[in-house]
């Protein structure tokens, strides 16, 4: 994989095409000193669970990995925390209103967008909503269900870091 800062060919300050590799995280503007450091976005997953405690999933309806099993969540807006930016794509995905959003763990994903390699870090967040009774697929989710903790298979959600982070929920934090 070609490494994300050689998407960026000029200097996001002066324009110069003298933007360089400065370390593995930067570049440098040769002309004007500007060092650009190319960071992870932060983005959210929600675990959510009614009262049969079974965890509400999706099936994603846009690609990367359309059709395949997803949590709610997505990219955090600027100037909104964690718990914030969950509740927001929760309402957006299902409609739902997150009245408690607890953080677990996150862990680093690079998610393609538009053809373009974006390196997220995911915080995972256990949520509690007023409703879980009523609910409607929007936004990114094309379908929504609850599943039974014991029928969820990992294997099932397309997105490398929502697998991961399924496994590690259902191992830690969902036992009996």
């Amino acid at each position: 994989m070609e490494h994300p800062l050689s998407q960026f060919r000029y200097c996001p300050k002066c324009g110069s095409a003298r933007f360089e590799i400065h370390n593995g995280k930067s570049k440098r503007c040769a002309d004007c000193g500007f060092v650009y450091y190319f960071n992870s976005s932060a983005a959210t997953v929600a675990f959510i669970l009614n009262e049969q405690n079974e965890l509400l999933v999706c099936r994603r309806a846009k690609e990367p990995a359309k059709g395949t099993l997803d949590l709610p969540g997505g990219f955090i807006d600027m100037a909104e925390t964690g718990e914030e930016g969950v509740a927001r794509e929760v309402k957006e995905e299902t409609g739902m209103t997150v009245t408690d959003a607890q953080y677990l763990f996150s862990l680093p994903n690079i998610y393609v967008y538009s053809g373009f390699s974006v390196h997220t870090l995911d915080m995972f967040f256990l949520c509690k909503v007023t409703d879980t009774q009523h609910f409607k697929a929007m936004d990114d989710a094309a379908e929504l269900f609850f599943l039974p903790l014991k029928d969820i298979r990992p294997e099932e959600f397309g997105l490398h870091s929502i697998r991961k982070g399924v496994k590690k929920f259902i191992d830690e934090y969902a036992s009996d």
